[in-house]
């Protein structure tokens, strides 16, 4: 693995394990604030939802920005959310904390498999990116896992505070060793619109829902 990708990896695990291991901590984190287990499940759509408003925004934001000051600012605002959670003091702070937390998902994703790409060597460039999905995949086999128990038996505050340093070294991670990105200039916004007007951009769109769709029903069955 290149030195340069690491980062994105590393922004990978941070995501997966921030995401998933709510699921398995909410019978904790409703005992320690006194309520219901469904309650506490709006703390998962918090996240998702902020996952759906921040990738367009966040991305429309720093359009214009080097792609490594844009990983910056993502990676520095999924450590700084995440650590909102160690500190909520109730339900709503915790609600919000989640909220924010998915802000910098989607953007960070999209300018991460952008930026392994150009990392890439010549032919190589799925890899490049596949590596950056490696950080997901280790964070559902081992991060939530230990995450859950770690909730479970000492306290589910404390996994958000591993959440937050592994989300602080990602940080360093990208100022030290990615290198500089030459900004791309887009098109204005409703140049890039355009892409909507095209039948093969649906038809990614909905490949990605029903699997997507399926993965998560599958779960829950």
């Amino acid at each position: 693995m290149k030195r340069s990708l690491l980062p994105l990896t590393l922004g990978g695990l941070t995501i997966g394990i921030t995401e998933f291991v709510m699921m398995g901590l909410l019978p904790d984190i409703a005992s320690d604030l006194n309520i219901s287990i469904p309650i506490a499940g709006y703390l998962i759509s918090a996240y998702a939802l902020g996952v759906v408003i921040g990738a367009p925004l966040l991305v429309i934001i720093t359009r214009n920005l080097p792609p490594k000051k844009t990983l910056l600012i993502l990676a520095a605002l999924l450590a700084i959310f995440n650590s909102l959670s160690i500190i909520a003091p109730n339900y709503n702070i915790l609600f919000l904390s989640r909220f924010l937390s998915g802000l910098p998902h989607g953007a960070f994703f999209g300018v991460g498999a952008v930026v392994a790409s150009k990392l890439a060597d010549k032919g190589k460039e799925a890899q490049a990116i596949s590596v950056m999905f490696l950080g997901l995949t280790i964070a559902n086999v081992v991060g939530v896992p230990i995450g859950t128990y770690i909730g479970h038996h000492l306290n589910w505050r404390y996994t958000f505070i591993i959440v937050g340093v592994i989300g602080v070294i990602t940080f360093l991670s990208i100022k030290l060793w990615m290198p500089e990105i030459e900004a791309k200039k887009e098109d204005n916004i409703k140049g890039q619109l355009q892409f909507f007007k095209k039948g093969e951009s649906w038809l990614v769109i909905l490949i990605t829902a029903i699997g997507s769709g399926g993965f998560f029903a599958g779960l829950v069955i």
